[in-house]
């Protein structure tokens, strides 16, 4: 469970911002800004952060941009916490992200926001605090990349015993069918 920082959808929207690159299939889910707008309006934190504009091709550039560093954290979490705190550090810097005490229906809790009308600071704000979050309260193993030998996306376990390897039931399932099959079938 995560600290009363940041909830579940926000560390989801981190994660389906970087499987928006698909390197092993060489796909690219944000590749025009129809896309980009797809995108934020399936993802109801990042889409109604900051004030409302027309996207433009610099705003597709600058979120692909915060997608490399959301994917760098989710991929390096593991196994190089201390260059992956210098990332999400210099891309909450850059987003000029500023935390805020907010109060509703008799519950306190922080958001982090960015003080520019940039949807790629928001975005950033809102996944790189999430992944940070998830680090400071479950810790950097916590964050990863899919085991499965034909998969390259990622994952946080927010799981209670924290043994997630793999992005979805579908890859966990491809993985012991080949090791089934490995096994009765040696060449």
């Amino acid at each position: 469970m995560l600290d009363a920082c940041y909830s579940t959808s926000a560390v989801q929207t981190a994660v389906d911002l970087a499987n928006t690159l698909k390197p092993v299939k060489g796909e690219d889910e944000l590749e025009t800004v129809e896309q980009l707008r797809d995108f934020l309006d399936g993802h109801p934190p990042a889409g109604t952060a900051g004030p409302r504009r027309r996207l433009t091709r610099a705003d597709l550039a600058e979120v692909r941009e915060v997608r490399e560093t959301v994917r760098a954290v989710l991929e390096r979490a593991s196994t190089d916490a201390a260059g992956v705190a210098d990332l999400i550090n210099g891309g909450l810097r850059r987003s000029r992200a500023t935390p805020a005490l907010r109060h509703d229906h008799d519950r306190w809790w922080t958001e982090v926001t960015s003080d520019t009308d940039r949807c790629s600071a928001h975005l950033a704000a809102i996944t790189l605090s999430a992944l940070a979050s998830v680090i400071a309260t479950l810790g950097p193993a916590r964050l990863g990349v899919c085991a499965g030998p034909t998969c390259r996306a990622t994952f946080a376990d927010l799981s209670r015993n924290g043994s997630k390897q793999y992005c979805t039931r579908t890859c966990a399932h491809r993985a012991s069918v080949a090791a089934y099959r490995s096994r009765n079938n040696p060449r």
